[in-house]
């Protein structure tokens, strides 16, 4: 069974941001955690990125995320959505 994980990304980045997102999403596949990312629009100033995890993997990946945000310095610019 998998798993839908949402994480919430502005739109105006600066390129050191751009660049960590891309970094994060790369990670995220590279990783085996998901295969594919889609993303939509919310609003004027965020997307939502979403993709499918086994719900196994749901905790390490939400851990993940969040020490990589920490790490990277991107609280404001993504957020995991629950």
């Amino acid at each position: 069974m998998e798993r839908a994980i949402k994480l919430q990304v502005r739109k105006e980045l600066d390129g050191k941001q751009e660049v960590n997102i891309i970094k994060l999403k790369g990670s995220l596949i590279t990783k085996g955690y998901t295969e594919i990312i889609h993303i939509s629009d919310k609003d004027d100033e965020f997307y939502i990125n979403s993709f499918a995890t086994k719900t196994e993997a749901s905790k390490e990946v939400r851990e993940f995320i969040l020490d990589f945000i920490n790490k990277e310095n991107l609280s404001n610019t993504i957020s995991v959505l629950a």
